[in-house]
């Protein structure tokens, strides 16, 4: 016992002892966050509707995200916005799957900064949008099976409904379930977590209508 007290528990998992002894995960995981709350901040819809002569956040749903610029300019033009949100969400969930190593919390949590840098981003006064294609380019990295599942589902739902948007909500929503038939319960949770999120925002958005009656 005195040996286990001065020289740690030599039977303890191989993160915490990396905790204890270096503290390279806590680093990591700063770093992780801190790397996605700053790729998620990077207002793309807004640098994309100012360059149309617009700011997303005052017109159509008052939304800074894809489907409101879509809206306003168009599906070519509003392509740059959907590239730029899904790559912010991959490019966090890269930089999370690169320092975890063998784990995969640290990569959850670099996403989950994305999101929250997404729908509060410091470089737009806080005002962003509900995170649902940094969700989306975050997963395609962190869990590349059950999204690659999810894509083809969601394409038959899109053939057999003829609608983006449902094929859209189902592929999201329903990820969670493709996930669990590839992934443990405990990926599957986390994923829930981030889920939390986007229900948060759309939550927020809601209240916010009510508030404002004249909004379009």
């Amino acid at each position: 016992m005195a040996h286990e007290v001065e020289g740690g528990d030599d039977h303890a998992p191989p993160t915490l002892r990396a905790i204890d002894q270096s503290g390279a995960v806590p680093a990591a995981l700063a770093v992780a966050v801190l790397a996605g709350y700053l790729l998620g901040s990077i207002p793309v819809a807004v640098l994309v509707g100012r360059a149309r002569g617009f700011d997303p956040r005052t017109v159509g749903d008052r939304n800074p995200g894809y489907w409101n610029v879509k809206e306003q300019v168009g599906a070519r033009a509003s392509l740059p916005v959907f590239v730029g949100d899904v790559a912010k969400g991959a490019a966090a969930g890269a930089i999370g799957v690169l320092l975890a190593g063998s784990g995969w919390g640290i990569a959850y949590a670099a996403v989950a900064a994305a999101m929250i840098g997404h729908a509060y981003p410091v470089f737009a006064g806080f005002r962003g949008g509900r995170s649902i294609l940094v969700f989306v380019g975050g997963m395609a990295v962190v869990a590349p099976v059950p999204a690659a599942v999810t894509v083809l589902v969601l394409l038959a739902v899109w053939a057999a409904t003829r609608s983006f948007a449902w094929a859209a909500r189902v592929g999201v929503f329903g990820f969670p379930l493709v996930q669990l038939a590839f992934e443990s319960g405990e990926r599957v949770a986390a994923t829930g977590a981030l889920l939390c999120i986007i229900g948060l925002r759309f939550a927020q958005a809601a209240v916010g209508q009510r508030r404002a009656p004249n909004a379009q």
